[in-house]
């Protein structure tokens, strides 16, 4: 079969083949997905669909296998998901947590991201200074004020000193 009677073929096929499908499936969708990959498979063949004699009954087949194939890999999907105890509830970040991140997206971006890279990813100034690609002095800098910022947000009253508020 060339290209073109191909083409003919797949352009008068098609409509009737999906409708059959759909028949068998229950899903439109699902129906046009299965057709239409059984004409994937058929453009491999489609020298050898002359010699067949029935073109339009191999691919229905080849659609109805692939059909099946999809019912019963989701049928056994459906049946782990069943089998499969729901997970256990994880509880929400406490207060602490929360107030933690509040204070961190307060931060200018430079800073929030050294404090993050050193304090809560455990990395050394080098490092960070290496991941962000500034300077260590700056990293050191930013890791100060970071520090100095946090501490004003999540304990006002012991950033203090006799009466003025560190900045």
């Amino acid at each position: 079969m060339t290209e073109d009677e191909f083409d003919a073929f797949y352009a008068a096929a098609f409509p009737r083949l999906t409708g059959q499908l759909y028949a068998f499936t229950g899903d439109h969708g699902e129906a046009q997905d299965v057709v239409q990959e059984a004409f994937v498979r058929a453009w491999d063949r489609r020298r050898d669909f002359l010699a067949d004699g029935a073109p339009e009954a191999w691919v229905r087949t080849v659609a109805m296998r692939l059909a099946v194939s999809r019912w019963r890999r989701a049928r056994r999907w459906l049946e782990l998901v069943r089998r499969t105890p729901p997970p256990e509830s994880v509880p929400g970040p406490d207060l602490e947590h929360a107030a933690l991140v509040v204070a961190l997206r307060a931060l200018p971006e430079a800073q929030r991201m050294a404090v993050v890279l050193h304090h809560l990813c455990d990395l050394s100034v080098e490092q960070v200074a290496s991941e962000t690609g500034a300077p260590v002095g700056t990293v050191k800098a930013r890791l100060s004020r970071g520090r100095a910022a946090l501490a004003r947000v999540l304990a006002p009253g012991e950033g203090e000193r006799e009466g003025e508020r560190v900045r």
